[in-house]
């Protein structure tokens, strides 16, 4: 919390539009002081207007926010200096080398240039960057061109850290090292706000999880509430041709939850339940003992896709923002 009581950070009945369209819908949003709060919503949904918003670079049309109990508008100048941003797409110079681009940064946070030069070292090693330090950026892969964007926004180490889609893009070992540096910037104290498309990487970092769609928040609460929202685990089993799906279905019913579903067509048998894991031997004996003949049996958890579906009656959208995440291409840092 901040000194006043209040959250770190604070959206209440935030609303934007960007000509015809309504980016933000009355959103409201908060996270405590060292804790992660996971945005999770789809393309378009209004993630990225959030995010300018709450880091001083766009201007809400209603509402009111607090970040480290500065106002986002009226003390915009304030606040700027205690948040660090990494936006959807990697704002670095690409002309530049890794290194001159992190130094920079520190300059212009009036470090001093030997302690910038001191950081930057710290910051490139720390990002898996230290042998392309000397290169330009232009040189860089694109999750390179991400580390080092992440690595330019801690510079300062600054209380409350923005992340926007950080890890879009990022091969799998990138992704994992991104997490475990998120990691460690909370459990050092920073408070971070991170958008994501990807369940896993909320499950993965939040502490409680705002699913927002078409400008509004229309659920939160940790990942473990909001797979409970749709059904929790579930037992899958793929049933080999010319097997019966319902003597599948009968066999797990004694495991189930609620419904057992079964898709003749896919030959598709799915059982919702709880604590899965110390069901799969029993089930597996069961199948087998009703001589059902299987091509795959899997112990599956929600997907993002199953949580919208549920919470929205659609799947997750891929399809680009209206005007607003494409503003988003301009957005850097606010400081």
């Amino acid at each position: 919390m901040t000194t006043n009581g209040k959250p770190t950070i604070l959206a209440e009945g935030l609303e934007k539009r960007f000509g015809e369209t309504s980016a933000l819908r009355g959103l409201d949003l908060a996270a405590q002081e060292g804790t992660v709060l996971g945005v999770l919503g789809p393309n378009g949904a209004g993630k990225t207007t959030a995010v300018r918003i709450l880091t001083t670079l766009l201007r809400p049309d209603a509402g009111h926010a607090e970040v480290a109990g500065f106002d986002v508008v009226r003390q915009a100048d304030e606040l700027r200096a205690r948040i660090g941003l990494t936006g959807q797409y990697a704002a670095v110079d690409e002309y530049l080398t890794g290194k001159e681009n992190i130094e920079m940064v520190g300059r212009l946070y009036h470090l001093p240039a030997q302690a910038a030069r001191r950081r930057a070292a710290e910051l490139l090693e720390r990002f898996d960057l230290t042998d392309a330090a000397s290169r330009p950026v232009k040189t860089y892969s694109g999750g390179m061109r991400r580390r080092l964007d992440l690595a330019a926004s801690l510079v300062v180490s600054p209380p409350v850290l923005f992340l926007d889609e950080p890890t879009t893009g990022l091969d799998p070992r990138s992704r994992l090292s991104m997490w475990d540096i998120i990691g460690d910037r909370v459990a050092a104290g920073t408070t971070v706000l991170l958008t994501t498309q990807y369940l896993d990487e909320a499950d993965q970092l939040a502490d409680r999880i705002a699913v927002v769609d078409h400008g509004r928040v229309i659920a939160e609460g940790t990942s473990d509430e909001l797979k409970a929202r749709v059904g929790g685990e579930r037992l899958e089993v793929i049933v080999a041709r010319g097997g019966d799906p319902g003597a599948a279905a009968r066999a797990l019913t004694p495991y189930a939850e609620g419904e057992v579903r079964v898709d003749g067509e896919r030959r598709q048998v799915v059982a919702p339940v709880a604590n899965g894991a110390r069901l799969l031997a029993d089930a597996v004996r069961d199948l087998d003992a009703a001589g059902v003949q299987i091509d795959d049996f899997s112990l599956r958890r929600p997907t993002l896709d199953d949580v919208f579906l549920a919470l929205t009656g659609h799947a997750a959208e891929t399809e680009a923002a209206a005007g607003a995440n494409g503003a988003a291409r301009r957005g850097r840092r606010g400081a």
